[in-house]
């Protein structure tokens, strides 16, 4: 009895442990890329950087606790899950953005196509063409 809960306790520990050190590197490497010093700088929220940090930080350690014990949502539902899912839209599309700018795909990307002017509607339709398909995979149930 007592050690199967102990063993439990380790596991735990282990696995909380290991997402934190997997949520540091990704947050890490957000940082190295430019996503959150870019997001500060566009909405000049400089004097806010103690929040910012604090919500880094409590969202890697919710995250982590949420993706072990997957607690039920008791309220809300779709609305909730509809917010949470724009949420997570905005942020990777903020991910992605910086990534490009940070490796300077535009400007390859631009002299490859041979596009003067307009890319920025070119990268508008593969996002709305991303959002479409993925409201037409989960509206028609294929994600279950």
């Amino acid at each position: 009895m007592f050690s199967e809960v102990l063993r439990q306790a380790v596991l735990g520990l282990t696995g909380l442990s290991a997402g934190g050190v997997i949520a540091a590197g990704v947050f890490a490497f957000l940082a190295i890329i430019g996503v959150f010093p870019r997001m500060i700088g566009t909405t000049k929220t400089n004097q806010h950087i103690l929040l910012y940090e604090t919500v880094i930080v409590s969202g890697g350690v919710i995250g982590n606790v949420l993706d072990i014990y997957e607690f039920p949502v008791l309220f809300g539902g779709s609305l909730l899950l509809g917010i949470f899912g724009f949420s997570v839209g905005v942020f990777v599309g903020c991910l992605v953005m910086s990534l490009a700018e940070t490796l300077k795909a535009m400007p390859v990307m631009n002299r490859r196509i041979h596009l003067a002017v307009g890319f920025q509607y070119v990268i508008l339709a593969l996002a709305v063409g991303k959002m479409i398909g993925s409201l037409i995979y989960f509206m028609r149930g294929m994600s279950a």
